[in-house]
């Protein structure tokens, strides 16, 4: 349990159960958590029968990012961006290409709190603020509270997410950001569910709503014997282009060995090619990236 209170800031969506016990409303595992036990994501806990984040203004990773490093494209292109990023993720997914933030929950963290992290955007005349890194949707009163006040101050707040959240969470907090970049991971229930600890339809939900409110494209990671077959291509294309819409962006994405999975093949590029093709059908914009010429 942390000691720095400054670090800790009680949750938004929770309810108080029987037992000493609460129960996280944040994201579809509705984690039920005993006093002084954390939830899946580690990111928050049980203190006194209230349910508190521990990772409220904890700094894993910051940089001052193009945008197009998000991937964002089509969303201020040829501008930089403050990017933060904490500790922690809803996911366990064994490919992840930021394990060591998202998974280990020992990394060494700073203290930052919004108004600071608005100060470093406006003094590096960058357009805003990405939560990005590791998954900012955890760090959901964080990022509420640094977007209010980014705002105010005429900044962007953009999100890097796997779209795992509720939908009432996400409704609160969407009139505040400005574009998304939204983790498609594959087309593919049992994939979610089984690899990546979590569930497609959520995910295709958050996709839904967003596009709605703010300006989003799409990464798929491309891995090799997972979710590079031309069906799923196909279905994910399809899916994007008949409820998002043919002008929203996608961003097929290189695949390097990682984390639990570091036997695993590199994508070959001709995957990415057929992809790439398959996408243009039907969509405008289809890009690549993580590949090193």
């Amino acid at each position: 349990m942390l000691k720095n209170c400054d670090n800790m800031k009680e949750a938004l969506y929770y309810k108080k159960l029987n037992n000493d016990s609460v129960q996280c409303l944040l994201c579809p595992k509705l984690c039920k958590i005993k006093e002084g036990k954390s939830g899946f994501c580690g990111a928050r806990q049980n203190t006194g029968n209230k349910l508190f984040s521990n990772i409220y203004s904890r700094i894993s990773s910051q940089g001052m990012d193009p945008i197009e490093k998000k991937p964002l494209y089509h969303f201020y292109p040829g501008k930089l961006i403050l990017s933060l990023g904490t500790i922690g993720c809803n996911f366990a997914c064994p490919f992840c290409q930021n394990w060591q933030i998202s998974q280990d929950r020992n990394v060494p963290t700073q203290y930052m709190p919004p108004s600071e992290a608005v100060e470093k955007a406006l003094e590096r005349n960058s357009i805003g603020i990405a939560y990005t890194y590791s998954e900012p949707m955890i760090w959901y009163e964080y990022v509420m509270d640094t977007a209010k006040l980014a705002k105010k101050k005429g900044l962007k707040n953009v999100l890097v997410t796997n779209g795992y959240i509720n939908e009432d969470p996400l409704k609160e907090l969407l009139p505040l950001i400005d574009a998304m970049n939204i983790d498609l991971k594959a087309f593919d229930e049992k994939f979610y569910r089984e690899i990546c600890k979590g569930d497609l339809e959520t995910v295709l939900k958050t996709i839904k709503i967003s596009s709605a409110s703010c300006h989003i494209e799409i990464t798929n990671l491309v891995i090799p014997g997972l979710n590079d077959t031309i069906e799923h291509f196909e279905n994910l294309v399809n899916w994007i282009a008949e409820n998002t819409g043919a002008n929203t962006p996608l961003h097929f994405s290189r695949y390097f060995p990682q984390y639990k999975m570091k036997t695993s093949s590199v994508t070959p590029i001709e995957t990415l090619e057929q992809a790439y093709k398959i996408a243009k059908e039907k969509l405008k914009s289809v890009y690549l990236g993580n590949i090193m010429i």
